[in-house]
């Protein structure tokens, strides 16, 4: 169990690197609260946004995560455990991403206004709004899928860069 904990630990890790400049950059942008009137338009938005939004983001999930999981059990269970490890896998995924998603309109309704919160629903409303709202987590996880592999050559640069740095300060062999 310590392995699939691990894994699953990991996996989750890598899953979330799409989000993190996202979360990031909120984090360093915050601003005061949004006005109650943004907050219900961003809870409208939301309504639109977050059925398609949590199947896009579970299936992704599910795609990078599930798959270290079941090469983790290997053969140490059976097909009907794993049906079952599987099964309650995506259960937890939905309830984790439903849940995520509840803070969402507070977040928009500090960097939209009102006005601005309703254009984003009527746009999301029209053909081109619905196709995006299907499309863009598949481009973004595609994308991010070619990011991957060039992570662990940007960590190496990182950190050969701070040890450089940390020598010519003296600190360090």
């Amino acid at each position: 169990m310590p392995s699939i904990l691990r894994i699953t630990r990991l996996a989750i890790t890598a899953g979330t690197l799409a989000l993190g400049s996202t979360i990031v950059s909120t984090w360093a942008c915050a601003q005061q609260a949004g006005s109650p009137e943004a907050l219900q338009a961003a809870t409208e938005l939301m309504a639109i946004m977050s059925p398609e939004m949590i199947g896009q983001v579970s299936q992704q999930m599910t795609a990078v995560i599930w798959p270290q999981m079941e090469n983790s059990l290997g053969s140490k269970v059976d097909a009907a455990t794993m049906s079952e490890l599987r099964e309650e896998f995506e259960r937890q995924l939905v309830r984790f991403t439903s849940e995520a998603t509840k803070d969402a309109p507070a977040i928009y309704a500090k960097y939209f206004t009102a006005q601005e919160l309703r254009e984003m629903t009527a746009f999301y409303r029209t053909t081109t709004g619905a196709k995006t709202l299907q499309l863009v987590p598949k481009v973004m996880g595609e994308y991010m899928t070619t990011l991957l592999p060039k992570m662990q050559s940007f960590q190496s640069d990182v950190a050969a860069g701070v040890q450089n740095i940390m020598r010519k300060h003296g600190y360090g062999n």
